[in-house]
């Protein structure tokens, strides 16, 4: 099963990113922007998620994807770890976060 060490080795790989820590948890910045978060009980993962595509994503898998309140107004999702099927689709979640926010130029596959 996937676990918070698993979000902090997938998202140290991509360039340029630093591990921080804001309210008490790690979170991961690329380029000086955040683009995940583990909450504290670390079974799960916050990642930027445009509202519009939010929306769809929790409607297709409700089991893996919600928002918490006070979250609501922002482009942030909540990924469930255990809902994962594997560190494949971890990465390709993570990946697309740090895109929204890396500086052209830079990429990851």
């Amino acid at each position: 099963m996937l676990d918070a060490d698993d979000v902090r080795r997938i998202a140290l790989s991509f360039p340029e990113t630093v591990e921080k820590q804001r309210w008490g948890h790690p979170t991961f910045d690329v380029a000086g922007r955040m683009f995940v978060t583990v909450p504290d009980d670390q079974t799960s993962f916050a990642v930027r998620c445009p509202r519009l595509e939010r929306e769809e994503l929790i409607a297709a898998e409700p089991g893996k994807f919600w928002v918490p309140p006070h979250e609501a107004g922002s482009n942030w999702v909540r990924a469930r770890l255990a809902a994962l099927e594997d560190a494949g689709e971890l990465h390709d979640i993570l990946a697309d976060s740090w895109r929204q926010v890396a500086p052209p130029g830079l990429t990851v596959s």
